[in-house]
């Protein structure tokens, strides 16, 4: 028979261990917000574009080469305007325009508020998030973007007019 004192001692609780991002990824995180708040500043800013592409050219970027010459639409075509219809607060517009820009409209301002948290706090939640970037994700993807790719080839509507 064991008693009592043929126990093993046990160690004191410790207290749970709160960890928090390093200095140089809280400011890695405030970089990351302000570059995704500038981009969605600067959608805001320009006045999408009815045709659905050549809303780029108001920040003084050149008429799409790839446009012109085919007269079909490149594999980015729309972002520009869905990014800026979806800055403007219209996100049927936006997925309209150009589904993948409007994916990636709404992972932008997304990836704004988890970053600016980031910064601010020290939370860990970015870790988190990176750890979604796996090859899954990042061919899932390139499949999205080529499927809007084929969505911009039926809804095509031309090149001429401010491309």
């Amino acid at each position: 028979m064991t008693t009592h004192a043929d126990s093993p001692p046990t160690a004191p609780a410790r207290p749970p261990v709160r960890r928090r991002a390093s200095t140089g990824a809280r400011v890695l995180a405030g970089a990351g917000a302000v570059g995704g708040l500038t981009v969605l500043g600067l959608a805001a800013w320009i006045t999408p574009d009815a045709a659905g592409h050549g809303t780029h050219t108001q920040l003084g970027l050149p008429d799409c080469a790839w446009a012109q010459a085919f007269d079909k639409p490149c594999a980015t075509c729309g972002m520009t305007t869905s990014f800026s219809y979806a800055s403007h607060g219209d996100l049927l517009g936006s997925a309209a325009t150009q589904p993948f820009g409007f994916l990636l409209a709404v992972m932008t301002a997304a990836g704004v508020w988890g970053a600016g948290h980031v910064a601010a706090t020290g939370s860990m939640i970015g870790v988190a998030a990176a750890r979604l970037l796996n090859a899954k994700v990042l061919w899932g993807s390139v499949a999205l973007l080529l499927i809007a790719w084929a969505y911009k080839f039926v809804t095509w509507t031309g090149s001429t007019g401010g491309l």
